[in-house]
């Protein structure tokens, strides 16, 4: 006996036996059981997520979304994720998250739903406009005294502008800069929260605990008011920049000038880690000179294009400091050196056309140089530093923050890029003199510049003579000169621009403001006390 199997509507139609039709009713059976199963189950998730109790929301689960609730979640929280796209939160929840207290939402109202009183939501998504979209989105579905936090590499003005918005309507908004990366994500960030005092209070038990530790301190402390959390986080940014580009322009001279190979740097720079330089950047770096590239048998070093990007926080830093007239060549330098070596084709071509100096091999004592590099190498770093924490305090005066650069350097000492045993000094002088108001004159930092001093001077000699750029460490050592310098050619600077401009300028010898009619005789009286000039400067450049 058969059965007729298929379709009237235009489909074929064919005949089938007993044993296949039953297997066909078998097979629909299973998965009419499976899809009521999975209906089921949705149900029951859906009675989970209405009752459910979790202690945070997290929002935008890339990888370091992802990181940070794990490391939420090891240390005991509950955690309730959502993601713009639905499969990225599956795939999370099928994964990673599976078997842990962490709920995944298919809506925002969901998460919402899925979390305790005072709710807390953290944010981790693209800065700018997705960031305003969530809050758009999250922000009518939350009640007073609930928190709105932005872990993302924020804009602090924005940030700003977000707190004085949700702060109106009752509900707390804090701008945290996270550092540490992917790991520092999973195993303990450096977090620094800008907000409300209120606002911190609710929030500190989870991420106090879910930092890095160092010597039993959270690297987590709150930073001050609206945008004092990013803005903290733009400067280390700007200092990381610094710290990259130092250790670069290291690299170049020993490898340009010693001709080091990659074995030999990376020995260079495990020894330079047992010192003053122990970091995060530096032991990264020794490793990635033993990383050998399975294609070519080569230091995978050697084979990476040299043309590196900025995203954004760089350039941020430097306007800042324009805004505020502080001193940041170091952090300049390298965002300017990442810019150039962005231009790769214009360098190749111009290599072939502009002269080079006279290649010449290093006669004197290499291991001597070697030594003198590292201690330029922590005399400019030292600079950088100097210049991100003055950054740090002029911001604080600025913007009425009373930002704490002690409990700054503390948060930094672990879980962050920068982290590095030397910022154990950076909150000894601190510590010594809340008011200092630049780190070279701590009696420390004070030696150490005396003592490097002389090797910076000849590392620096080394690279001109021998054609390396060193655009950071020039730049430091060119802020020391200068900050040391009791007189600067400024002087004819102001001359020059009361020539030109009648901008005025003042006397050594006597209290006023001057001004003089520069192309008249000697013999009249051409100079004249007057009024600093007011009006909107009418040259270019003043």
């Amino acid at each position: 006996m058969g059965f007729l199997f298929g379709a009237f509507n235009g489909a074929s139609v064919r005949k089938i036996s007993q044993t296949e039709f039953a297997m066909r009713l078998n097979v629909r059976s299973i998965e009419w059981s499976c899809h009521v199963e999975r209906s089921e189950n949705l149900a029951k998730e859906d009675t989970k997520m209405t009752t459910n109790q979790c202690d945070i929301g997290l929002i935008g689960l890339g990888v370091m979304g992802e990181n940070l609730v794990l490391n939420m979640e090891s240390k005991g929280f509950s955690v309730a994720v959502f993601n713009r796209t639905t499969e990225v939160t599956e795939k999370f929840a099928a994964g990673r998250a599976q078997g842990k207290n962490i709920q995944p939402t298919r809506t925002v109202e969901e998460l919402v739903a899925a979390l305790k009183k005072p709710r807390i939501a953290m944010i981790m998504v693209k800065a700018g406009g997705p960031v305003d979209a969530v809050i758009g989105q999250l922000a009518p579905l939350l009640e007073k005294d609930d928190v709105i936090i932005d872990g993302g590499n924020s804009l602090f003005t924005d940030t700003q502008r977000r707190n004085k918005e949700l702060e109106g309507k009752g509900i707390h908004f804090v701008g945290m800069g996270v550092s540490g990366g992917e790991e520092g994500a999973l195993k303990g960030p450096s977090l620094m929260p800008g907000g409300s005092r209120e606002s911190w209070e609710i929030i500190a038990p989870i991420f106090r605990k879910i930092a890095a530790q160092v010597d039993g301190e959270p690297c987590c402390r709150y930073m001050g008011p609206d945008g004092a959390g990013h803005y903290v986080k733009m400067v280390h940014n700007g200092i990381e920049y610094g710290d990259i580009q130092l250790i670069c322009e290291a690299y170049a001279i020993l490898k340009d000038v010693l001709q080091m190979e990659a074995a030999q740097l990376a020995e260079v720079f495990t020894e330079w880690n047992r010192g003053e330089l122990e970091s995060y950047l530096i032991e990264i770096t020794s490793q990635i000179f033993r990383k050998i590239d399975p294609d070519t048998g080569k230091p995978l070093v050697d084979m990476i294009l040299d043309k590196a990007d900025q995203k954004g926080t760089g350039i941020w830093t430097l306007q800042a400091a324009i805004r505020q007239s502080v001193v940041i060549s170091t952090i300049n330098a390298a965002v300017e050196a990442r810019v150039v070596s962005s231009r790769k084709e214009e360098r190749v071509a111009a290599s072939k056309i502009l002269p080079h100096p006279k290649a010449r091999t290093f006669k004197g004592n290499r291991a001597r140089l070697v030594d003198a590099v590292r201690d330029a190498l922590y005399a400019s770093k030292i600079v950088s530093y100097t210049q991100g924490m003055e950054l740090l305090r002029s911001g604080s005066t600025e913007y009425k923050w009373d930002l704490n650069l002690s409990d700054i350097a503390t948060i930094w000492r672990g879980g962050c890029i920068i982290r590095a045993k030397f910022l154990n000094r950076i909150v000894q002088a601190y510590r010594r003199d809340p008011a200092l108001h630049n780190l070279l004159l701590d009696r420390y930092f004070t030696r150490a510049i005396k003592k490097a001093q002389p090797k910076w001077r000849l590392v620096l000699s080394a690279a001109i003579k021998h054609g390396v750029a060193a655009p950071a460490f020039s730049a430091s050592l060119a802020y020391f000169d200068s900050y040391r310098s009791a007189r600067l050619p400024a002087n004819l600077l102001q001359a020059q621009r009361d020539f030109f401009g009648a901008h005025t300028y003042e006397r050594i010898d006597k209290p006023g403001v001057f001004h003089t009619e520069w192309i008249e005789s000697d013999q009249k009286p051409a100079e004249r006390p007057t009024q600093p000039k007011t009006p909107p400067p009418h040259h270019a450049g003043e």
